[in-house]
């Protein structure tokens, strides 16, 4: 073998190495509903239905939080295995608790979720209610006798005195 032919198959070989270990380099998440439009039809709606628990106030769907993209990551792993959307839900409100939810069943351990706010709408009424009555009962304050009008007019005529300060 000349020294050519050497260099052209060492050459050769970190080719065919060098293009078998870019792929994994360019992986990114699994995504196994891409192929599938119904699977991700499935997975965005999914995701639509379940709070990020970092953000709070956005869906899994909504946020960039690790939290997020892995409990999309799991919804994606739960569709590609078969289950259904009872079940992905169920298993995600057993490991997470109905706070994950975005919008939670109205359930003993909830009611004050969804009747709070209705809770200090009528808390507020009652006492803004209770407040313009209490302003209406309160007596005029009598008028000035004489002798307390005369007094006010003095002290308001006499010439204002500076302090020496």
């Amino acid at each position: 073998m000349t020294h050519r032919s050497t260099i052209s198959t060492l050459a050769a070989a970190f080719a065919v190495a060098l293009a078998l270990a870019v792929p994994p380099a360019f992986a990114t998440d699994a995504a196994p509903t891409e192929k599938d439009p119904v699977a991700q039809a499935r997975a965005v709606k999914l995701s639509e239905t379940l709070r990020c628990l970092v953000c709070q106030n956005q869906t899994i769907a909504d946020s960039n939080a690790e939290l997020a993209v892995d409990l999309r990551r799991q919804v994606r792993e739960q569709i590609a295995a078969g289950r259904s959307d009872d079940e992905i839900i169920t298993y995600m409100t057993d490991r997470y608790g109905d706070f994950v939810l975005y919008r939670p069943p109205v359930k003993a351990t909830t009611i004050l979720l969804w009747g709070g706010p209705l809770l200090l709408l009528a808390i507020g009424a009652f006492a803004l209610v209770r407040i313009m009555r209490e302003r209406r009962s309160v007596p005029e304050a009598p008028p000035l006798t004489p002798e307390e009008r005369a007094r006010a007019e003095a002290l308001l005529a006499a010439p204002s005195r500076k302090d020496p300060a």
